[in-house]
């Protein structure tokens, strides 16, 4: 059943809400999201209140899609009084939402479905079937057939059912076991691993291939607003050139041109950045000639957020770090810091660009802002990036303070200002940008705009040309003057391209109207839209650029070292740009600074990918292998059936880079078996720009053709196909929800805690179930052995040798401590020379177990008080008592001690494996040497542009509701434009 708002009434202190028919439901059920989403319900219904004469009245007609599985889609008109209104989703309450901060709701249902539990009940109980019973019918065949048959029921003890209890119990303790590891416990966000299932343990310990996720996964996906290029100025970095010693001021000002000198040329021919320049040359006097142009030509260190002193070292940045001091914005965020000055000095001196700059991201957001201290405000963000965005324009003046459907409310530098919100350009995967249209105080229509830097480039004004190439400089150098800059990208900053764009009123009029008509379409609503959104988003004036910073998380570094050390390779799917990744991974040590190569797939076509791929597999495998390669001779034969392709030994250590364009067609036809190829060779690859999809189809891939078992790890919803397809899914728990946790096997908080699960409770599973199932069918078929020689003496009957008390006790009490014992608490790196007092409580307990309970059975008591049960009166006693027995027992153990012995002795003689090796070595070394971590350093490579939005849909369509109002507000301030 679903639901559409008619009217409702908020039970919130804001009469704005209550005006607009706002309503705060939790979508928990349905998505498994905490964050309370927004629903709004239609203008002309929500006049009704709870009317329930006007609402007993309504007789509105409701057209719409027929039901589908498509939660997060609705289309639907509402015709009312001969006026036509757009339904869409946020309109539509889902059946099972639970709303919150509301009084009361009136809705229309518009899908409805009659279960069919009534009819089951009481029409379906009479069309059930039996099994008529049959007469027995006496054979002598038939009863030799039954006969022999039950021979081998009692051979049952071959597998038990006890067999399976077992190996359930096993699981369930392993399982406990990782939830109670304090060493992934994470005490910081009180989070302890949880295994959700108990059926993967074992599987932990045959891992071949790990999947991950970038950020939330190996970052903290905290993001911090670290740089920002505007107007082609960067800001961000406090940096003193260093001064070599003996010159003076100068000397030094010529050293500093010297070694600038190439950029002369490119400023000179950039008015905008020469004349930045000359004013900072004539009016920042307070600042060093050589500082000033370095800041205009827009140098930055290698490091996100540095301080450099006098002597050219940089400076850790700590507690004691000098911030920038925001005590001119009462509402400034006391936990953002900043270390530029300069560009406080930019927004005091009310710097046009700047002002635009900032205006922009204080304006172009979906964000949700609550005031529930006097002047604390709350911020609730789609994604970490907005939010990281609009607390930057909150300190630097530009505060967001609220809004409505038809307004936004900023205060700027101290004095409120209201913008009309005309319209929000919401963001999409397509359009990968998003915009907002607003008419300022002095009623002019402005429209800004900020996305990723390969869609914003090209929407931007011809004019924004030599703007645009210093901008991108700043984003990714890769021009000829790249000893100069270190650009964000390289530094593993999230980036994000911002510009604007002043439109005519009468041309906003037109515009709008075909917007409108676009929305209330039924069909192909999305592309009418989208290329309505695409007539008015061109042209664009460049403003700048934002970096975000989003850190690594502790123990990534060594945990991937530890992973490639026991031969699991580690792939990065991310939806990042490459740049980013690649950047990322040198961190991580995915990648290292002495590989033999680095192999980029950039392809646009199946002929360049191709060979693309074989040159890389073609330098990483000798041309003499090759010539004789079994795979290429399968190849040539055109095989119907997926097939397991080996283990390849590559000549070096090699990584591979791949975008998610080329992979859409390396993806196809045989071009799949090449790309696993190349990657099954490299160390590390990274697959950047994926869509949640091609994550999915890169793990199905190695699965089919790998046979191996693979893990994937992520921690948003977009990671949940990726987790799903993988044999084993771990989640972590992050800001982005908990659909990656719900879905996953394995549950932690720290990607560090990977190496743990993987490699101490994954292999300690393995391990303990193979001896498990070792130790129990040895047991079982000493014991079954038995009869299979008594029956000989039986004809095959269903006489057995034992009672049936021991045969039933034999699986359930007698041998179930030992096996049990060694299968929850048996550890690799425990293993000693010696026996400790675990080995003598399970051995010695066992035994003393056993003859307890037999003496017990046999015992004169029991079979005086059950004669007919206990018949063997004075059988163990007597039988314990003959010598043979003894010397039975002691030729038992003796004979099946010496195999076990001997094989321990001569396995590491004639044939050691790798494992013992390395527990030789390790036994022969006295102060192993830890693992040395290489530093990052800068590698170029072809540039992709980067997006800092969330993966989700954002708040436009639900912020404006379709309304476009004309300006209520008197004439202020005024906007420069750029011609």
């Amino acid at each position: 059943m679903t639901f559409t708002c008619l009217a409702l009434h908020p039970e919130i202190n804001s009469s704005c809400d209550e005006k607009l028919v706002l309503v705060h439901v939790s979508l928990q059920l349905q998505i498994i999201e905490t964050n309370l989403k927004v629903k709004q319900a239609t203008s002309v219904t929500g006049e009704m209140k709870n009317n329930l004469k006007l609402l007993s009245a309504f007789d509105g007609e409701v057209s719409c899609d027929s039901p589908n599985n498509k939660l997060d889609k609705f289309r639907g008109i509402l015709t009312y009084k001969g006026k036509i209104y757009l339904l869409d989703y946020d309109k539509l309450l889902l059946r099972g939402c639970i709303i919150r901060n509301t009084d009361w709701c009136y809705g229309l249902v518009i899908y409805t479905a009659i279960g069919r539990g009534f009819w089951e009940y009481n029409k379906g109980y009479y069309f059930q079937n039996f099994l008529p019973r049959k007469e027995y019918v006496s054979s002598s065949v038939v009863s030799a057939i039954l006969t022999f048959w039950s021979y081998f029921i009692i051979l049952n003890t071959m597998v038990p059912i006890s067999l399976y209890v077992s190996v359930e119990i096993i699981r369930l303790g392993n399982s406990y076991f990782i939830n109670w590891d304090q060493k992934m416990f994470d005490a910081l966000t009180n989070t302890p691993a949880h295994a959700r299932t108990t059926t993967l343990n074992e599987e932990l310990g045959q891992v071949k291939y790990v999947f991950s996720d970038k950020t939330g996964t190996l970052t903290q996906n905290i993001m911090v607003f670290i740089k920002c290029s505007i107007n082609g100025t960067l800001y961000g970095i406090v940096h003193h050139m260093y001064t070599p010693p003996g010159q003076t001021v100068n000397k030094e000002y010529e050293y500093c041109l010297n070694a600038l000198c190439p950029l002369r040329d490119s400023i000179q021919k950039h008015p905008q950045l020469r004349a930045t320049r000359d004013w900072q040359l004539r009016h920042d006097n307070a600042l060093p000639v050589h500082y000033v142009l370095c800041r205009v030509l827009g140098e930055t260190s290698n490091h996100p957020g540095a301080v450099y002193d006098k002597n050219g070292q940089r400076v850790k940045v700590s507690e004691k770090t000098e911030k920038v001091s925001f005590s001119y914005n009462k509402l400034a965020d006391p936990k953002f810091s900043f270390y530029d000055m300069t560009l406080v000095e930019a927004v005091k001196r009310e710097d046009p660009w700047v002002r635009l700059f900032f205006l922009s991201l204080s304006l172009c957001h979906t964000v949700m802002s609550e005031e529930k201290v006097e002047g604390k405000l709350v911020y609730q963000a789609q994604s970490p990036d907005e939010g990281a965005l609009v607390t930057a324009a909150r300190n630097f003046g530009f505060v967001f303070y609220s809004r409505t459907s038809e307004i936004i409310m900023l205060v700027e530098m101290g004095k409120t200002i209201v913008y009309q919100l005309l319209a929000i350009l919401d963001f999409s995967y397509v359009r990968k940008r998003m915009s907002v249209i607003v008419r300022t105080p002095e009623d002019r229509v402005m429209l800004f705009c900020k996305g990723a830097d390969t869609i914003i480039c090209q929407l931007l004004h011809p004019s924004c040309r030599p703007l645009r190439d210093v901008t991108m400089e700043h984003l990714d150098a890769h021009s000829e003057h790249t000893h100069v800059f270190q650009d964000f990208a390289s530094e593993g900053l999230r980036t994000l391209m911002v510009a604007y764009r002043e439109l005519d009123s009468s041309f906003f009029c037109a515009w709008s109207k075909r917007h409108s008509e676009a929305c209330l379409s039924l069909e192909n609503r999305e592309d009418k839209i989208s290329s309505v959104y695409e007539e008015i988003e061109k042209d664009l004036m460049l403003l700048g650029a934002t970096a975000i910073e989003d850190k690594l998380q502790d123990g990534v570094p060594e945990t991937i070292i530890t992973l490639n050390k026991a031969r699991i390779k580690v792939w990065v799917l991310t939806g990042d740009k490459q740049e980013t990744a690649v950047n990322i991974a040198y961190a991580c040590n995915l990648f290292e600074d002495g590989m033999d190569g680095l192999f980029f797939v950039e392809g646009k076509d199946n002929e360049t990918i191709r060979q693309e791929l074989r040159s890389a597999i073609d330098m990483m495998k000798s041309k003499s292998l090759l010539e004789s390669d079994s795979i290429n001779n399968y190849l040539t034969m055109k095989p119907k059936t997926r097939f397991k392709i080996p283990e390849e030994v590559p000549r070096g250590n090699y990584g591979l880079i791949i975008n998610g364009y080329s992979l859409a067609y390396a993806l196809e036809g045989n071009l799949e078996l090449e790309l696993l190829r190349a990657a099954c060779l490299c160390k590390g690859v990274i697959f950047c720009r994926m869509t949640p999809l091609q994550k999915a189809q890169v793990v199905e891939l190695v699965k089919s053709y790998k046979k191996m078992v693979t893990l994937a790890i992520g921690d948003g919803a977009n990671d949940v196909s990726m987790i799903k397809a993988a044999h084993i899914g771990v989640g972590i728990s992050s800001r982005e929800g908990r659909q990656a946790m719900l879905n996953s096997d394995f549950t932690f908080s720290q990607f560090q805690y990977l190496q743990r699960l993987l490699l101490i409770h994954g292999r300690w599973s393995y391990n303990r179930m193979c001896k498990f199932l070792s130790y129990f069918f040895y047991k079982n078929f000493a014991f079954t052995l038995v009869h299979f020689w008594y029956s000989f003496c039986n004809g095959f009957s269903a006489q057995t040798v034992y009672d049936a008390w021991f045969i039933t006790f034999y699986n359930l009490i007698y041998t179930s401590l030992p096996v049990l014992g060694l299968s929850l608490f048996d550890q690799i790196a425990l293993e000693t020379t010696y026996w400790t007092a675990i080995s003598h409580f399970f051995t010695w307990g066992s035994l003393g177990f056993y003859f307890c309970t037999l003496l017990f059975l046999y015992s004169d008591g029991l079979c005086l008080m059950f004669p007919n049960i206990f018949q063997f009166l004075g059988v163990a006693r007597n039988t314990l008592n003959l010598p043979q027995l003894w010397l039975i027992i002691v030729l038992s153990v003796v004979l099946c001690i010496l195999p076990t012995i001997g094989y321990q002795f001569l396995k590491p003689l004639l044939c050691s494996s790798a494992v013992d090796k390395v527990i030789d070595r390790i036994h022969h070394m006295k102060h192993p040497s830890p693992p040395s971590i290489r530093t990052k350093v800068k590698h170029s490579s072809t540039r992709r542009s980067a997006y800092a939005f969330s993966h989700k849909q954002g708040f436009g369509l639900l912020i404006t509701s379709g309304k476009f109002m004309k300006s209520k507000f008197p004439k202020k301030n005024s906007f420069p434009s750029k011609k």
